[in-house]
This record gives structure tokens, sequence and C-alpha cells, in this order.
């Protein structure tokens, strides 16, 4: 059985479905309440039950103490509701709300979907879970001290495990060690949530995503969460690479197209090769969107690959579409040997 949750102060409801708890409800409709381990063992998560009944479910008796109970406190990774509810709990609405962690993590899946890029997916250990807003990206720390960073591509309401896409760069220290010598299992270390870059959520203009490359990795994310929210504001995603083997979640793509109504989607090739017999769209992505919408003052952008792209594309919509500069948010990947796809939202 379902039952309603109203969350105060803000008033926002959403449903718990049979099975789910309130925390995995509420990511699941969009709502960022706080969290941390996500199994009843921090305490992160806990808040108040003004009204209604809830099943505590399984926990540590540490994070919530008996007395804890009486007084109507609760932790929401793990209670479901036994009846509808009326809940006191903190919102996350900005990157400044989210702590910041460095934690070890294992390769879980390696899957090659180019010659050059990688889709890695790690895990946390088992008392851990990152949370964060799509968009953000995250630090991999290697042994010598440096960072490489990627941007999520996951979104936060699925977060068992944490998914990169990592372009192999020619001479990259970490990159190729990926492409070479990682291996599933292997344990590295991390520190995320980072970055600036996530869907602002207060408006409801129309949005247009442009991602260059690898820059599809925050953009899905960003779709997933707007998706999994039942946003209902218009989308479309430009994605603009070299050749059609390029567009290595075109299916993917594709797929929302069909299941949304709210969004499109639009390839763009630079250099289609003739096997490739392209019939779509080439150039430069941003200049796809000049060529579709001659007035952007209603829209916000976001922005996410190679720095010459997001420039020319922050120029353009700017100066010759009316976009307002605050409505413009970007993510530039520096993809070099000594500075590996290191997101600077």
């Amino acid at each position: 059985m379902s039952y309603q949750v109203t969350l105060e102060p803000s008033g926002h409801q959403f449903i718990v479905e049979d099975d789910e708890t309130i925390l995995e409800a509420a990511l699941r409709e969009g709502f960022a309440l706080p969290y941390g381990c996500r199994n009843g063992a921090c305490g992160t998560c806990k808040g108040k039950v003004l009204a209604g009944d809830v099943d505590h479910g399984a926990h540590s008796p540490n994070a919530l103490k008996d007395a804890e109970k009486t007084r109507g406190l609760a932790l929401f990774c793990r209670a479901k509701p036994l009846s509808d509810l009326t809940i006191e709990a903190r919102e996350i609405g900005a990157a400044r709300d989210i702590v910041v962690k460095t934690l070890p993590c294992r390769v879980e899946r390696l899957e090659k979907r180019t010659d050059d890029v990688m889709v890695m997916k790690i895990k946390l250990p088992a008392s851990e879970r990152l949370q964060f807003l799509a968009g953000q990206y995250i630090d991999i720390l290697l042994k010598d001290g440096r960072a490489r960073s990627y941007s999520l591509a996951n979104p936060p309401h699925d977060d068992a495990l944490l998914e990169l896409h990592i372009r192999h760069v020619q001479g990259g220290l970490f990159s190729s060690h990926v492409f070479s010598t990682l291996k599933e299992r292997d344990i590295l270390r991390l520190k995320g949530p980072l970055g600036s870059f996530f869907i602002r959520e207060d408006s409801d203009k129309p949005m247009i995503f442009v991602a260059g490359g690898t820059g599809f990795a925050p953009a899905k994310a960003m779709l997933e969460h707007a998706f999994a929210a039942r946003m209902d504001r218009e989308m479309v995603l430009y994605w603009g690479v070299r050749a059609l083997k390029d567009l290595y979640m075109a299916e993917l793509a594709l797929q929302w197209q069909a299941e949304h109504p709210n969004f499109s989607f639009v390839p763009v090739l630079s250099n289609p090769q003739p096997d490739d017999r392209w019939q779509g769209r080439t150039g430069l992505v941003h200049e796809a969107v000049l060529a579709d919408f001659s007035d952007l003052s209603g829209y916000q952008v976001y922005v996410c690959g190679a720095p010459a792209m997001v420039d020319s594309a922050r120029a353009s919509f700017v100066a010759t579409r009316k976009l307002p500069e605050d409505e413009f948010f970007a993510d530039s990947f520096v993809y070099a040997a000594d500075a590996e796809a290191a997101p600077a939202a």
C-alpha cells in the first residue's frame, strides 16, 4: 500500500510505494533529504515524524535510541510509513549544504564503450553513500597526491554504484591506467562531491543541455534526475561528437525521447565518416543551437564539454540570442596529459 508524505516546513509532498523507505521515495521524487550511509548506521538522515506512524526498520541502536523514537524521531533511510505522514526534515537546495568526503572505493565494472571512452562504475564501502546533486563531480585521488576530476553520470536516486565516463587521453597518467592496467575490484580513493553544476530547480524555464564528448556524463545525470522528479519543463539535449561511433550512449538518449514528450535529442557530428552514412546535423554543436533558437531570453542553458566549446557557447548565446548571463551554467572539461577530464564548474 502507498502512503503520502508531507515535508515540513516546505509543504512538499510525495508518495511512498510498497517496500520503499521514506528516503528512497523522497530521492526518487527529486527531494534531496540529508543522508549518509543509507543503512541506519550514521544518523545523518534523522528527522521528526510530526503525524502518522512508521516502522523504524533495522538500524544501529547508536544511530537512533529508544528515547529518540519516543520523541518522534526516525531514520528516514530505514523507516517505512504505516500511514500517511507529516515529517520535519531539511531539504538540501544547494551544493553548500552537502558534506564533501574523502572515501575509498572499489572498481565494480569497466565497460569500454568506444576505443577511447570507458564507463567505470565504482562502489563505496557498505557503511557509506555519497550524497550529491546531479551534475556534480568527484576527484579520483592518485598515489602521487594529484587528482583527476570526473563528473558523476548517475542521478542521486540511483547511487548504489557511482558512474564515471572516462576518455582516454594519450599520455594521460590516470586514463592510460584505466585503459591498460586497471581491473575490476581494484581500490581507488575519491573526494567529493564537488562543483556547482546542477539544475536550478527553483525555475520553471525550459532547459537546453549542450554536451561535447564525455560532457554527456553530467547531462545524463541531470536529465535522469529531471525525469525521476517528473519535471514538466521542456528539455532538449544537443550532443556534439566527432563521428557516429562517438555517440556512445545514443540509444539511451533516443529511449528518453521516446518515453518523455517534453524531451528531445539532437546529435551533432563535427566530422562524420563516409561509413557513418550520416543524414543528421553536422558542424559545431553550439552552432546547432544558434540555428534552432533565435531568442534564448526565456531559457536556462547547461553546457558541458571542452573549454573552447563552453566559451563559444557562452559568448554567442548571450550576445546574439539574449540569454541572460545568470541563466548560463557550465562545466569545462580540460583534456590534457597533465589535467585529464577536469571539470571546472
